[in-house]
């Protein structure tokens, strides 16, 4: 069996910044969400992007390529966090899938 590395921090830090991550990310797609797309849609609507009211392209197509950014950045930075704790896992540790026989 290969050697397991020393994790980098411990489990309350590793929870902590999992919170942090986590509280960060939604902060950012509430303000994206309601914010830019309901609250502030009359002031953004003054700003064209591509010849389309931008608070109107925010609540159509704005929000979803930041809600895919924001799942993609919670990945990667998860999978960092993971590494650092030393929890992360390796592809050849995962068991096969069951057979079906």
């Amino acid at each position: 069996m290969a050697d397991v590395p020393k994790p980098n921090i411990d489990r309350v830090t590793y929870w902590r910044k999992t919170i942090r991550r986590s509280l960060i990310l939604l902060t950012v797609w509430f303000v994206v969400g309601y914010g830019m797309s309901i609250f502030l849609a009359e002031p953004l609507n003054a700003i064209n992007f591509g010849g389309i009211p931008l608070g109107f392209w925010m609540a159509q197509q704005g929000s979803i390529f930041v809600f895919v950014a924001l799942i993609l950045i919670y990945v990667l930075s998860m999978q960092q966090l993971d590494r650092e704790a030393g929890v992360e896992e390796v592809e050849s540790e995962l068991s096969p899938p069951p057979s079906s026989h």
